[in-house]
């Protein structure tokens, strides 16, 4: 069921159809509900950290590359000698008390896939709990933090931010542009305009044709790693042999297209919805290598099979990008 609803909300958000507009009155609606909502809460209930805090969001429904960059920015200001925090609301987590300190030991099922994928992606504090705040406010109690980035969190209004970076995929963008249910976005496309950071995952001209700073940034692959034993395994063993990929991430699209850009081209494409909690018999039918991303592989780690890998990725933005952003932390 939960597969059938991810793709009709794909085909009436992003393919070429008019019966979207038939849920228009509905987004109408949303569109009232939060905009009297965020006015309450930033009125009445929003709280102040000490440190500053950068929120990395989107504007729309899905994964656009926001992990990746927060962790991007996590390992430079660590590297920069700052002790950074991230807060994430914890998708998926099942079975732990929130606020919860998440560890390299963690399961996905226990902390949600994203946030232990930060936690063993950087040497950064990660703590989860839907309501932001009171993950802040146990990261400041526990550790000396200097800064903290908000995994997600653009329309978490509970939560004051010194700077808001969102990030869009130039290949989708905003879909057809209309608000939930009728289309993905969040909030109106003119939110863009009090934002102090847009970053495009992958090439478009439109940062030339916005009038506030906008960047670059590209997300490549770079390796193949045995989910087993994390070690790296050569290209060449795959690329003769028929394999099975699936994803169960926001666009599986952009992922199908890397393993073309490594010259992996013989292979079997399989979608699951985003943050898929995937079963051992399911994927144990299937026969051969498996090849996903790193946030599915972080789920399937306790029944790997020898022959199942994950693509490793770099993120590469400018050197202005970072400049600007220090400059911003400290003004």
């Amino acid at each position: 069921m939960k597969n059938y609803l991810h793709k009709l909300s794909q085909h009436l958000w992003y393919g070429n159809t008019k019966l979207s507009k038939l849920l228009l009155p509905f987004s109408y609606v949303y569109k009232l509900i939060f905009k009297l909502r965020t006015f309450i809460i930033k009125r009445f209930f929003c709280w102040q950290a000490k440190v500053p805090i950068i929120v990395v969001g989107n504007l729309t429904v899905g994964g656009v590359g926001k992990t990746p960059l927060v962790i991007a920015i996590a390992n430079y200001y660590t590297q920069q000698g700052l002790k950074v925090g991230i807060v994430s609301r914890g998708y998926g987590a099942r079975g732990c008390k929130f606020p919860h300190l998440v560890t390299k030991e963690d399961s996905a099922k226990l902390v949600g896939d994203e946030p232990l994928l930060i936690a063993r992606s950087t040497n950064c504090k990660v703590m989860i709990a839907p309501l932001r705040v009171l993950a802040v406010k146990e990261l400041l109690k526990r550790f000396s933090i200097d800064l903290i980035i908000s995994d997600d969190g653009l329309q978490h209004a509970f939560l004051a931010r010194k700077i808001e970076i969102v990030v869009i995929d130039s290949e989708r963008l905003f879909g057809n542009g209309y608000l939930l249910p009728a289309g993905p976005l969040r909030e109106p496309i003119t939110r863009l305009k009090t934002v102090d950071f847009i970053v495009f995952n992958g090439n478009t001209t439109l940062t030339r044709e916005l009038h506030f700073p906008s960047y670059l940034m590209q997300i490549k692959p770079c390796s193949l790693k045995s989910i087993k034993t994390g070690q790296e395994v050569m290209l060449a063993s795959l690329k003769d042999n028929l394999f099975t990929a699936i994803a169960g991430i926001g666009h599986p699209q952009r992922f199908f297209a890397s393993l073309k850009l490594l010259g992996l081209q013989n292979f079997t494409a399989t979608i699951f919805p985003d943050h898929y909690a995937y079963k051992e018999a399911q994927l144990a039918k299937i026969e051969g290598p498996l090849v996903m991303t790193e946030k599915d592989a972080i789920k399937c780690m306790s029944f790997a099979k020898d022959d199942w890998y994950s693509l490793g990725i770099e993120l590469t933005i400018s050197d202005e990008f970072w400049a600007h952003l220090t400059q911003q932390i400290y003004l």
